[in-house]
């Protein structure tokens, strides 16, 4: 099997002449943008150079196009016409005048009231695509950033991701998700046999990262996404001669495909996520009983920490950690129903955090700590909710019919890396399909568009 973390040949090197750092100003604020997007020139790309083959130009298009839909999602931006220019962004180049001879003008920029302009051009060599780009601050007439990328033809969209990370971060001084990945159960056939897949965000580059045959559920990255960890539905055979029916807990190296099977007690071994030093992990165990609780095990499978007990055999599981690693919220049916709770790791100072609703469950923690997203059923059906990281500021996220116009299910919430966008399942068209929205819900997409059901989508890191 071939391995999931790859390196792609992507060069992203300042210009010796950019001295700028962005790190320096915030040229857009979070808030600031919810009330009032700004308005971004990107015109087409220019051809720099003298292929202008099929292959080239597609492949141009590719980047062009993925890096203006990342842009989109991302709610900062209005995208002017290509239309509205009163300067052919063809019959001139990437650089202002004077300084360039056939360079553009910011005042006919100004004047249809673009904020921040991005000029780029491409070309090709062998069978590697390079770009360049520049952005610039419009009002001020100056450049913010500029970079030069190369890829393989064949990976030229991974180009349009790096680049719109760039002049994300470039501007707000964070960096966007766009080159991270998901990884997901999946219902590979309609026996019911699930397996786990790993994919870009948007959906491209599907790989089966497991072949169990059976179902494989629950998986979670590793803090540096080198790693995975999911549960399995597995038979094991004792040194009685017996054999065991149970969900048993691997950890998968992406690396190098070794997979190891880290917790096999009786019963559940599901739902682990890593510490935030990926030596541990936090999951639900049951020990052979009918309830489960809460484990930190070592990756050699040993209990270092029993954080919940019932209490009277009440079900603790689905834990999810705070960013600075000293808080676990999880979900438990201690007080009746099913709710989020709050804890430190070490099992003592239990909270609880809702209080609404039927079912509350799949909790996940912002990076940023200062939210968690849950799915919660009010109703007969379940929807996606936000709420600050204290339990206050309830916010319903999802609301969405079926084509019979019954509620649809949106369930299993996992945070973006940079704490802007949520990556769920819905069955509103019928399968169960990845969906991502921007927290305050301005911004919906789907991500999947097949007839498979996925299930407990999870966003990794940026992999540059």
């Amino acid at each position: 099997m071939k391995a999931f973390i790859q390196t792609f040949f992507i060069f992203a090197l300042a210009f010796t002449f950019n001295s700028y750092s962005y790190a320096q100003q915030a040229y857009i604020k979070a808030g600031e943008a919810q009330a009032k997007r700004s308005n971004l020139a990107y015109p087409l790309f220019n051809n720099l150079g003298s292929n202008d083959s099929g292959v080239a130009t597609a492949a141009a298009a590719d980047i062009y196009n993925t890096s203006k839909s990342n842009f989109e999602l991302s709610s900062y931006f209005v995208i002017m016409s290509n239309q509205a220019y009163l300067e052919d962004p063809a019959k001139t180049s990437l650089k202002p005048a004077p300084a360039d001879s056939k360079g553009f003008k910011f005042e006919p920029l100004k004047t249809i009231g673009a904020e921040f302009l991005i000029r780029s051009g491409y070309s090709v060599s062998g069978q590697d695509i390079n770009v360049e780009m520049y952005l610039y601050h419009v009002g001020e007439g100056r450049l913010i950033l500029g970079k030069r990328y190369r890829a393989p033809l064949a990976q030229a969209k991974q180009i349009g991701h790096t680049l719109s990370n760039d002049v994300i971060e470039a501007l707000t001084g964070t960096r966007a998700p766009f080159m991270a990945k998901i990884v997901t159960a999946y219902e590979v056939d309609s026996t019911g046999s699930k397996e786990i897949a790993i994919m870009n965000w948007d959906g491209s580059g599907f790989q089966q990262a497991t072949s169990h045959k059976s179902i494989a559920l629950s998986p979670s990255w590793s803090p540096d996404g080198k790693k995975i960890t999911y549960s399995v539905f597995s038979k094991l055979r004792q040194s009685s001669g017996k054999s065991l029916s149970n969900v048993s807990l691997y950890v998968l190296d992406l690396a190098t495909n070794k997979r190891v099977l880290t917790s096999y007690r009786p019963g559940l071994n599901s739902g682990a996520v890593f510490s935030r030093d990926g030596k541990f992990l936090f999951l639900g165990m049951s020990m052979g009983s009918g309830s489960a609780d809460i484990y930190k095990i070592n990756l050699k499978g040993e209990i270092e920490t029993r954080l919940t007990n019932g209490p009277a055999g009440a079900i603790n599981v689905e834990p999810t950690l705070s960013p600075d690693g000293t808080k676990v919220a999880f979900s438990s049916e201690r007080g009746g129903r099913p709710m989020i709770y709050v804890m430190n790791t070490d099992g003592s100072n239990v909270k609880r955090l809702t209080f609404q609703g039927k079912y509350n469950a799949s909790p996940s923690w912002s990076p940023d700590g200062k939210k968690i997203a849950f799915a919660g059923q009010d109703g007969a059906n379940f929807d996606i909710f936000v709420m600050n990281a204290d339990g206050s500021g309830l916010k319903r996220l999802t609301s969405a019919t079926k084509a019979n116009g019954r509620p649809a299910n949106n369930e299993d919430p996992s945070f973006s890396p940079d704490s802007r966008y949520i990556v769920y399942t819905s069955n509103r068209t019928g399968s169960n399909q990845i969906y991502i929205s921007t927290v305050d819900g301005g911004e919906e997409r789907r991500v999947t568009n097949d007839n498979r059901n996925y299930y407990r989508p999870k966003w990794s890191i940026n992999l540059e």
